[in-house]
């Protein structure tokens, strides 16, 4: 018996989600979740709803409180299409690895597969963006259910866990324990420990390098894995790049530090991964943005692979050496076998890259996004967490807004999701209410999710939003200057509103206009000291600014662009 007297199934479903320790759920309301929007009411719960706006701004709020927390982000919406407006948000999820909760209300069993009034089958339409599923048939069933989908989603390799709950399942009588045991057979993240023998070979392999290259990845980041990347780096003295979501595992100020690489990271560290003699992914899953042509990445060199996900052994890059586990768990056993490597010639080597291609921008002609983030990064001596959105800006403020501490840089990296940033950067304050949050997005992924700012208003969250508008899908006339003979095409975001006056609709949202370079301190330190809502700053930007170095998509690190070509260049192969 569940020790409460005449609990409903979504009653129950409440009671499992404090059990699982949910301070707040990210939701929108609608017929068929209208039980759990009351049980959230009749139970007095201590959990917290958040209603936002648009479902899709709910699933990028749970990621955001779930990169910033390490703990699953929890979504709450209804059947048909508000279960659907959260697909976006799932496949960000997905791709980036990172833990979440979807709970959907969906139409009663008897009239499931009839068409009937916002019914959609989202247990199918999500089937590939999700770790693991669930269609509740009965009521008694969502004590486990629950159990199991937060130990699923937030274990091995993180993800999204959608559970489909029909609405007279909630509505039901509940008589289960609410501690029900697990039910996973065929699940077992943690059975294995890292193969010695495998850690071995690879400290062998290390001990012989002379220009190594760590390369560390967000797998490391979600291990909690800092301590352990900065001992193995500091005892082999061995340089570390970082992929973009890795940003911050290892400290970007650290002369060890590369910044990160791959299409837009920095010149030295794709030039390092082209010259090394051996290359050490831990918790990369080398993607296409870092690899350029698979052929030809590092085709000299020793290639090792660490990664708690066996599937992605030898799924882009074959490599020499592998090892399976959790990156912190196989650090921590390889520190033991490894020592003092002899780099001093490679580390003078790639001082000698940082000094020739550092990361700069011209300070001549309108205002540049590179001085509003940069001058911002030095204003709060690089502290905040940082979320973003997708595109150009994304770029440049991943080159020049350093991190040094992990979760401290929130972006959307597999899905390249537009919209992010904001709902990413509520969410992330949610999660750690005490930290300075600041989303920077573009105008035109603002323009996706800015209804958000609703949600910052009503809540008061002190979040800091730098709009760098540039009226222009930035990156994509990007490539069609530099591929496409500059032919624009559905890239002017011609129409865009007045931002600032925009954001001070909302009730306590404090908004500024910046124009000139030399009112960027100014204008930033009142957004700085504003801290009794969101304050939002429009930076009218340069227009027409590329992103540099660049690696044309497909092409191999060795086709680095550090600057604007002169010529006319061929079209990409690979993906934009």
């Amino acid at each position: 018996m569940n020790g409460e007297k005449s609990l409903d199934g979504a009653q129950a479903l409440v009671r499992c989600l404090e059990n699982e320790g949910v301070e707040y759920i990210f939701g929108y309301s609608g017929g068929a979740a209208i039980p759990i929007f009351d049980a959230l009411v009749t139970t007095r719960t201590k959990i917290k709803l958040i209603l936002v706006r648009h479902e899709q701004g709910a699933a990028h709020m749970a990621d955001g409180y779930a990169r910033a927390t390490r703990k699953p982000g929890v979504v709450l919406v209804t059947s048909g299409p508000g279960a659907t407006n959260t697909i976006t948000g799932i496949l960000t999820a997905s791709m980036d690895s990172v833990p979440m909760v979807v709970l959907t209300g969906q139409a009663i069993r008897p009239m499931i597969g009839k068409d009937a009034f916002q019914e959609a089958d989202i247990f199918g339409i999500t089937m590939p963006i999700v770790k693991h599923s669930y269609l509740v048939k009965e009521t008694n069933d969502i004590p486990r259910v629950v159990r199991e989908a937060f130990y699923i989603s937030n274990t091995g390799r993180p993800g999204p866990v959608l559970i489909d709950l029909p609405k007279d399942v909630t509505a039901g009588p509940c008589t289960a324990d609410l501690h029900a045991e697990m039910d996973l057979p065929g699940y077992r993240p943690h059975d294995q420990a890292p193969d010695k023998e495998a850690i071995l070979q690879i400290a062998e392999a290390l001990n012989k390098s002379r220009r190594p290259v760590l390369l560390v990845g967000h797998g490391a980041v979600i291990s909690g894995a800092a301590a352990e990347v900065r001992q193995l780096a500091e005892r082999l003295n061995a340089p570390v790049t970082t992929t973009l979501l890795g940003k911050g595992i290892f400290p970007e100020t650290h002369p060890l530090s590369l910044g990160w690489m791959g299409m837009h990271g920095t010149a030295y560290a794709n030039k390092a991964v082209v010259e090394c003699d051996l290359i050490m992914s831990i918790g990369s899953r080398y993607d296409d943005r870092i690899i350029g042509q698979a052929p030809r990445f590092c085709r000299d060199a020793v290639r090792i692979h660490i990664d708690i996900d066996p599937a992605e052994i030898g799924k882009m890059i074959r490599c020499h050496h592998h090892c399976v586990g959790d990156a912190r768990a196989v650090l921590r056993e390889l520190v033991k076998h490894v020592g003092r490597l002899n780099t001093d010639e490679w580390l003078k080597h790639l001082e000698e890259y940082k000094r020739r291609y550092p990361l700069h921008y011209k300070k001549r002609g309108g205002l540049k996004m590179q001085h509003v983030i940069r001058e911002f990064y030095r204003m709060t001596e690089g502290r905040a967490i940082v979320t973003t959105d997708v595109g150009q800006h994304q770029m440049w403020a991943a080159q020049f807004y350093l991190s040094d501490r992990p979760d401290s840089f929130i972006t959307s990296g597999g899905a390249g999701t537009m919209g992010f940033g904001l709902p990413a950067a509520i969410g992330a304050q949610f999660g750690r209410p005490n930290e300075l949050v600041a989303a920077i997005v573009g105008d035109g992924g603002f323009q996706m999710t800015m209804a958000e700012l609703a949600t910052a208003a009503l809540h008061k969250l002190p979040i800091k939003i730098l709009v760098l508008n540039n009226h222009y899908l930035g990156m994509v006339r990007q490539w069609q200057e530099l591929f496409y003979d500059a032919r624009h095409s559905g890239v002017d975001l011609e129409g865009n509103p007045d931002f600032a006056r925009l954001a001070e609709c909302y009730p306590g949202v404090k908004a500024f206009n910046l124009r000139r370079a030399a009112d960027t301190r100014k204008i930033l330190r009142r957004a700085l000291d504003y801290n009794d809502g969101p304050c939002l700053v429009n930076a009218e930007v340069e227009k027409t600014d590329n992103v540099f170095p660049m690696i044309p998509a497909g092409r191999a690190l060795e086709d680095m662009i550090i600057e604007k070509p002169r010529y006319r260049m061929e079209k990409p192969t690979g993906s934009t």
